[in-house]
């Protein structure tokens, strides 16, 4: 694996964890550093991390508060 590589992996402490859950990446990254793109991208689909993640997760969260909001009301 390359330095820059491990550099980047070092720098995310989420990076670390997903390779230890899935260490098939590291026989990839190792054979093909430029796979690493692809590997961030795994790791935000599967940690939720994307922006559309983070867009349902609050809008769930408002549609809890304004459900607990309206019960009190009532």
């Amino acid at each position: 694996m390359t330095l820059d590589v491990q550099f980047k992996l070092k720098s995310n402490p989420l990076y670390i964890k997903y390779l230890h859950e899935n260490s098939y990446w590291y026989k990839i990254l190792n054979r093909d550093p430029s796979m690493f793109n692809e590997f961030v991208e795994e790791v935000k689909t599967n940690y939720k991390l994307r922006p559309s993640d983070k867009i349902n997760k609050m809008l769930s969260t408002f549609e809890m508060v304004s459900a607990i909001v309206s019960s009190l009301n009532s």
